[in-house]
C-alpha cells in the first residue's frame, strides 16, 4: 500500500478548486446547523483530510473492470460521505461494499459449501439455504469461512479483519471518539479492492470448486476417485474444511443418490487426511443431532462415521454436545452488539458444564482452549466485564495439556489478528503469567521464554522462525 500518498500536485483534479468547493459547502451546512441551534463543532473532518482521500481515489480505482465500478454504489456513497467530512459514515459504506463483494464471491463459488463451513455443526445451518440467507452469517464468520475455503489469503484475512474491527469501533455504526484520516480510508479501500474484488481464489479453492461441482453431476469413475485422492493428499489443514463440506452434502435432506454415492466413495480417502480434532468434532456433531431428535441427519452422520470405523470419536455422553453448543452460543454473543453486558450468562453456562476440575471432553479440547483464549484476550476493545472473572477462572483451571495448546494460540490467524490491538496484547501478557506454572515439558518452557523475549509485537510471533519451530511440538497423548 505504499503507492497511496497524499496528492498535492496540480494534476490532482484542480486541487485548489476542489478545496475551495469543499470549504464553501462546509460553510453552508455549518450555517444551517447554527440557525437550527444544533451542535456544529467537530461535526466534519478537516478539509485537508478530505482532499487527501479525494486525491487518492482515482489511482486506487484505476484498472477496475467497468462492470465492477458500475455496481459499486457503496463506494460512491463512501466517497460522497467522505467529501462532506463524515469519515465515520464513509467507513460504514466501505464495509458495506466489502461485504457485498465478498458475498458475491461466495455465491459464485459454492454457496452450500460456504454455509457448511460457516455454520459448522451448529443449528444455524438449518436456516442457511439460499443467497438471501447470507445476511444470517455475521461479518466475523463471513471472513473466517471465506478464508478457510480459500477465497481470501492469510494476509487478506488479517487486513480485512482489521477493517472490520475499525468499522465496529470507529465508524458511524455506534457512537465513538476515534479520528480517521483520508489515508486510512484510501488504504482500506485499496485493501478491499486487492483482497476481495481483484484477487482470484487460490489453486486449492479452484480445484475444490471443480470437485464439488463434478460430484453433484454424475457418478465419479475410478480415475476421478483416484485423482481426488491425490488432491486430498496435498490439502494440509484444508482437508478439514473440505471434510465439513462433504458432511454437509451428505446430511442435506435434499441430496440426490448420486451425491450420496460420490461422498461415500470419497469419504474414506479424505478421512485419512482429517485431523484428530476435526474427527472428534464430527462425533460431537452426531451427538448434537441425536439429542435434538433430528433422526434423518443423525443417521446420515453415523453412516459416515461407521464407514471409516470412526465410532471411537463418538462422545461417551451428551455433555460434550451441550458444551459444544454452549461455546458456539457464547462466541456468537461475543461477536455481537452489547457483548460486554451479555456475555456473563452464557459464560456461566460454559463454566457449569466444565466444572470445578476444568474437565473437557477430548473431542472439544482444542475448540474449548481456543475459544477461552479468545474470550480472555477480549475483542480488541477490552474484555467483557460481565464475564471477565469467569474467563480468569477457566484459564486457571487449564490442565497441563490445555496450557500447551493455549501457549500456541498465537499460531491461529484469528488470534494473531486480535493481537494487533493494544488491549489484547495486555491480556496476552497476563495469560502467559497464568500459563507458565502449568508448563512442564522442556520444549514448552523454551517456548515460554521465547514468547517473553520476543522483541516484536505478539501478532508477529507466528512469523518468527524460532518461535514457530518451538510451537510445532505435538501435544502429548491424553491419558
Amino acid at each position: 500500500m505504499s503507492d497511496i500518498v497524499p496528492r498535492t500536485d496540480s494534476a490532482a483534479v484542480a486541487a485548489a478548486d476542489v478545496r475551495t468547493d469543499l470549504q464553501r459547502f462546509e460553510a453552508v451546512v455549518l450555517e444551517q446547523l447554527r440557525r437550527a441551534q444544533l451542535p456544529h463543532d467537530g461535526i466534519f473532518v478537516e478539509v485537508a483530510e478530505r482532499h487527501v482521500l479525494l486525491g487518492n481515489v482515482s489511482p486506487v480505482l484505476e484498472g477496475l473492470d467497468p462492470a465492477v465500478l458500475g455496481r459499486s454504489s457503496y463506494i460512491s456513497k463512501m466517497i460522497a460521505a467522505a467529501s462532506v467530512g463524515l469519515f465515520d459514515a464513509a467507513l460504514n459504506y466501505l464495509w458495506d461494499e466489502l461485504v457485498n463483494e465478498l458475498r458475491r464471491r461466495v455465491t459464485g463459488f459454492d454457496l452450500h459449501y460456504f454455509f457448511d463451513v460457516a455454520a459448522g455443526g451448529s443449528d444455524l445451518r438449518k436456516h442457511l439455504k439460499g443467497e438471501d440467507d447470507l445476511s444470517r452469517v455475521d461479518d466475523a464468520n463471513l471472513l473466517r469461512a471465506a478464508r478457510e475455503i480459500g477465497l481470501l489469503t492469510a494476509v487478506g484475512f488479517q487486513r480485512l479483519d482489521h477493517i472490520r474491527y475499525m468499522r465496529n469501533h470507529a465508524s458511524a455504526a455506534h457512537p465513538n471518539q476515534v479520528e480517521l484520516t483520508g489515508l486510512d480510508l484510501a488504504q482500506w479501500l485499496q485493501v478491499c479492492i486487492r483482497q476481495v474484488i481483484t484477487t482470484p481464489p487460490d489453486h486449492v479453492a479452484a480445484e475444490t470448486g471443480r470437485l464439488l461441482g463434478n460430484l453433484k453431476k454424475a457418478l465419479l469413475d475410478e480415475d476421478a476417485v483416484r485423482d481426488a485422492a491425490l488432491f486430498f493428499g496435498g490439502l494440509g489443514e484444508r482437508a478439514n474444511t473440505l471434510a465439513r463440506g462433504f458432511v454437509g452434502l451428505y446430511l442435506d435432506p435434499q441430496r440426490t443418490p448420486t451425491i450420496a454415492d460420490n461422498v461415500r466413495r470419497l469419504w474414506p480417502r479424505l478421512w485419512e487426511h482429517v485431523s484428530e480434532d476435526t474427527r472428534g468434532g464430527f462425533g460431537v456433531q452426531y451427538a448434537r443431532l441425536r439429542a435434538s431428535a433430528d433422526s434423518g441427519p443423525a443417521e446420515a452422520a453415523r453412516e459416515l462415521l461407521d464407514l471409516v470405523g470412526g465410532t471411537s470419536y463418538l462422545p461417551p455422553e451428551l455433555r460434550a454436545a451441550e458444551l459444544d453448543a454452549a461455546l458456539d452460543n457464547l462466541m456468537a454473543i461475543h461477536h455481537g452488539w452489547n457483548n460486554f453486558y451479555l456475555e456473563g450468562a452464557p459464560a456461566a453456562t460454559v463454566e457449569r458444564l466444565v466444572g470445578e476440575r476444568g474437565d473437557v471432553p477430548a473431542q472439544l479440547e482444542q475448540k474449548y482452549v481456543r475459544t477461552v483464549v479468545e474470550l480472555y484476550l477480549g475483542n480488541g476493545y477490552g474484555v467483557a466485564f460481565s464475564a471477565e472473572d469467569i474467563y480468569q477462572r477457566l484459564v486457571e483451571r487449564f490442565t497441563v495439556r490445555m496450557a500447551r495448546r493455549a501457549l500456541r494460540a498465537f499460531t491461529h490467524e484469528g488470534i494473531s489478528s486480535l493481537l494487533t490491538t493494544t488491549s489484547a496484547r495486555r491480556q496476552w501478557s497476563r495469560l502467559l503469567d497464568v500459563l507458565e506454572p502449568k508448563v512442564v515439558a522442556s520444549r514448552d518452557r523454551e517456548l515460554v521464554a521465547a514468547l517473553r523475549d520476543f522483541a516484536g509485537t505478539p501478532d508477529q510471533l507466528r512469523l518468527d522462525s524460532r518461535v514457530a519451530r518451538l510451537a510445532e511440538a505435538p501435544a502429548p497423548p491424553r491419558s
